[in-house]
């Protein structure tokens, strides 16, 4: 009898170890997190200093707006757009030149990027996480006068009011782009430019793949909605630049 035991719990040890368990179904829930939650009173008070602070810090008023700033209006510009393509490229270009010795020559950056308004009155750093809640940095890519040219191309082929600074070019009657200009200077298709982005565009993102073709690239670990705050910061009042960057004959 002893031997019989022995014997049967040696079949059932090796039985169940050789079987071969999978998944066969995933079953879950959605749990939505609204206000029929109840607040953890423990866990709200533990909070609470740390809300209130960073709540303090995004209140806090850093510069005024003389205008709403927006995207809804400007056919190949908004006011929006020439400011923070303006302030990208004035921010950025103190530390490309301390690093790298050089200065930049252009701004592009995307229409798509513009997630909020800069109402008129008071400007806050919550302002400037709403307009820019994603986390791009500034990238400079060195690119030759035949991939600014592709750029050029490309906007007047996407008809959409790309923030821009540093270029100005005139869209003829028959669609084709001349009278290129950059820091006021004629396009040299031999020359080398110093174009600031953000990383998302400088990957090659919403199919501005001219930016692929760049000789180098250098990132300045700088993010734009840090830029966007370090900018309120430095001034009182913002500058609105109405300058026209793409003109329609």
């Amino acid at each position: 009898m002893k031997h019989f035991v022995l014997l049967l719990t040696f079949l059932l040890l090796t039985s169940c170890g050789n079987n071969k368990y999978s998944v066969s179904k995933i079953e879950g829930k959605k749990i939505g997190v609204t206000n029929d939650q109840s607040e953890v009173e423990e866990i709200e008070r533990y909070i609470k200093p740390y809300r209130d602070h960073i709540d303090k810090d995004l209140s806090t008023v850093l510069a005024y707006s003389p205008e709403t700033l927006e995207k809804s209006k400007g056919e190949w510009q908004t006011n929006i757009g020439n400011f923070l393509a303006d302030v990208t490229f004035e921010k950025c270009n103190i530390v490309f030149q301390s690093r790298e010795k050089k200065s930049l020559d252009l701004c592009i950056l995307n229409n798509g990027g513009i997630r909020s308004i800069i109402p008129k009155g008071n400007v806050t750093a919550r302002n400037a996480y709403e307009v820019m809640p994603f986390e791009n940095s500034a990238t400079v890519i060195a690119l030759k006068g035949e991939q600014i040219l592709e750029m050029v191309n490309y906007l007047i082929a996407e008809k959409k009011p790309h923030p821009l600074s540093g270029i100005q070019f005139t869209i003829a009657s028959n669609g084709v782009a001349k009278d290129i200009l950059i820091q006021g200077k004629p396009l040299d298709n031999n020359a080398i430019y110093q174009v600031v982005t953000n990383d998302y565009l400088a990957n090659g993102g919403d199919n501005m793949v001219f930016f692929k073709k760049g000789i180098k690239r250098t990132d300045l670990d700088y993010k734009l909605r840090n830029i966007l705050i370090d900018y309120f910061k430095d001034v009182d009042t913002l500058k609105i630049n109405t300058n026209k960057r793409i003109i329609k004959e």
